[in-house]
């Protein structure tokens, strides 16, 4: 009896694939989706530039304790992740390798663990259907193949519920259990929310009392060391911080230490200042879209998914800390969709076993059909858009570019990714409506990681901009930046000063104002939206459009006679951050 549709073939052949081998096939066709597309693009924004200019400044500098952004104090993350980051760039010497290589050994590790867990509970064919519909939803492969930090926080909690759900419905495995609570701390010290795991808890902690003889030998006294190991962990880099932000004593490195151990944790769970969304976003927005087809093969499975619950109580443990990390985000009012990444690898475990051996209903086939000829057909009428230059594509274009050539090139992609969901729709349209899917998205992904990496690349960096301001000004000017994002520092040639993120415009503009009338060759890079108080920008030269705004150079002729001066003096010098763009 086939587990899904789209296994039929794979489980035929699975008694003659020991279980190493299954895993060594699932790992390697994995690999070739996470890895296929690294060094073909640059850091893109929003968050990549960031964390790379982070990294590639620790390298730079010697000093990895502290991120640092433009010589500035980064406090809104710790600093694991650019840790990863950096020591790539330091083993490869190649940022565009560097900065994608953590998430994607993380993504593979995190294949390990869900094949491997659902091998250990249920069964090898389990867990191969966990690896496949964990790469089918799509919000695993955007973000294992792009360079924010939940793809890494999400494969440390991975591992920390995997070492949880082996030692309570496994065997008691202490060392397991242990190596949980450790990567716990980890998670801590990369993103703040590493702790989720501990949620399990409760859930076992239920089933125990209902039945004192269920976790007998695994749930003892020991347990209660759990959370040390943790705090042992994350204390690792957070006493040596704090530690040397003493020994410093300066403002700054106060300001650093009080925003990264209380605003950004704490404050910002209870009272979030940005992404405002109101408590049903992840049910009503995220997962219907970025876990897209899982919650309707749920659906199909409905029945049988509610008899599992009431026989096995680890479907139980793992769908209630799944509901758990849900209702902790949704608790906040501040919310992005990837919030809840972390759960999504172990929702997959739970749902490959309902599904192991059991047909999905009969509507679950030609809704899925009916999706993919619709989403076919969109990728096909917005690529001939593009490719026709339709006004509504040049206005939404007009934003990255005022090149017509990249329309073109955009618009053929997105004919040819529309042709191969047509195709996939064809070669399957008698059998398997998920396999179909599945192909299409596990082919949209390797043109997008390669043709569309190409494509899209020169709309993603601020490297037009630049090139043309180092080619007005000489070698030895220095560009100062006002209201401006990391991606300018990062793909800048030219020696970059700014004038601090954690103040407003208008005061970075008066610092920029009094260090241009300090010295020569000082020039500034302004969006032609800002308005100025000290710097007259009618005859300021423009060097184009990127990241949604025109981009203008100021010189000693559009400096005012006089400028009010800042409350705080602030500078921040970064030399030639642009080199890691020559060619080693």
């Amino acid at each position: 009896m086939p587990v899904s549709e789209a296994h039929h073939r794979v489980s035929a052949r699975q008694p003659q694939l020991s279980d190493n081998q299954l895993l060594l096939l699932l790992l390697a066709f994995s690999a070739i989706m996470l890895f296929t597309g690294i060094g073909l693009r640059s850091p893109w924004p929003a968050d990549e530039p960031r964390f790379a200019e982070v990294a590639r400044e620790m390298v730079a500098s010697g000093q990895w304790l502290i991120p640092m952004r433009g010589g500035e104090y980064y406090p809104d993350k710790p600093p694991v992740f650019m840790w990863a980051i950096a020591f790539f760039y330091w083993l490869t010497g190649n940022l565009k390798v560097a900065f994608l290589l953590p998430n994607a050994l993380c993504g593979l590790l995190t294949v390990a663990l869900v094949f491997d867990l659902g091998r250990r509970l249920w069964s090898p064919r389990t867990g191969a259907i966990a690896v496949f519909l964990l790469l089918l939803a799509p919000q695993f492969l955007l973000q294992a193949k792009n360079a924010q930090i939940d793809a890494m926080v999400a494969c440390w909690i991975t591992v920390a519920g995997y070492g949880m759900l082996r030692h309570f419905f496994d065997k008691p495995a202490w060392g397991w259990y242990f190596t949980a609570w450790g990567f716990m701390g980890l998670g801590i010290i990369t993103k703040g929310v590493g702790f989720l795991p501990a949620l399990i808890l409760l859930p076992v902690l239920l089933l125990a009392a209902t039945d004192r003889t269920r976790f007998a030998e695994s749930l003892r006294w020991r347990c209660a060391l759990g959370p040390l190991v943790m705090v042992l962990v994350a204390a690792a880099w957070l006493l040596p911080m704090v530690w040397a932000v003493d020994r410093l004593g300066t403002d700054a490195a106060l300001t650093y230490r009080d925003n990264i151990l209380f605003k950004q944790t704490g404050e910002r769970y209870v009272n979030s200042w940005g992404h405002i969304k109101p408590w049903h976003y992840f049910f009503s927005n995220v997962i219907p879209s970025l876990w897209f087809p899982l919650p309707l093969l749920l659906l199909a499975a409905w029945r049988p998914w509610v008899q599992r619950l009431r026989a096995e109580p680890v479907l139980v443990t793992i769908f209630a800390w799944v509901a758990l990390v849900a209702l902790f985000f949704s608790l906040s009012p501040g919310k992005r969709g990837v919030y809840l990444l972390p759960a999504l690898p172990m929702f997959t475990v739970g749902l490959a076993a309902v599904m192991d051996g059991r047909r999905p209903a009969r509507w679950l086939g030609p809704l899925l059909s009916g999706l993919h000829l619709l989403l076919a057909g969109a990728l096909i009428a917005l690529g001939i858009l593009a490719w026709f230059h339709h006004p509504w594509m040049v206005e939404k274009a007009s934003d990255y570019t005022r090149d017509p050539t990249h329309l073109h090139g955009i618009g053929g992609f997105l004919v040819t990714v529309g042709a191969v969901w047509l195709v996939t729709l064809f070669i399957f349209r008698r059998s398997h409506a998920i396999g179909a899917l599945f192909a299409a998205i596990m082919a949209s992904w390797l043109l997008f990681s390669t043709w569309g990496y190409l494509n899209i690349e020169p709309l993603r960096t601020p490297r037009n901009v630049l090139s043309a301001a180092e080619d007005m000004l000489p070698g030895q000017a220095t560009l100062g930046l006002v209201d401006f994002r990391e991606q300018f520092i990062l793909f800048s040639k030219l020696d970059v000063t700014h004038f601090s993120y954690f103040t407003s415009s208008r005061e970075q503009e008066r610092n920029a104002w009094r260090w241009m009338n300090e010295g020569n060759d000082r020039y500034l890079l302004v969006g032609d939206d800002l308005e100025l108080e000290c710097f007259d920008s009618h005859n300021a030269r423009p060097l184009g459009v990127a990241h949604r705004r025109r981009w203008v150079l100021l010189g000693p002729e559009q400096r005012l006679g006089r400028c009010e001066p800042p409350a705080v003096r602030q500078e921040f010098h970064t030399p030639n951050p642009g080199r890691w763009l020559e060619p080693s």
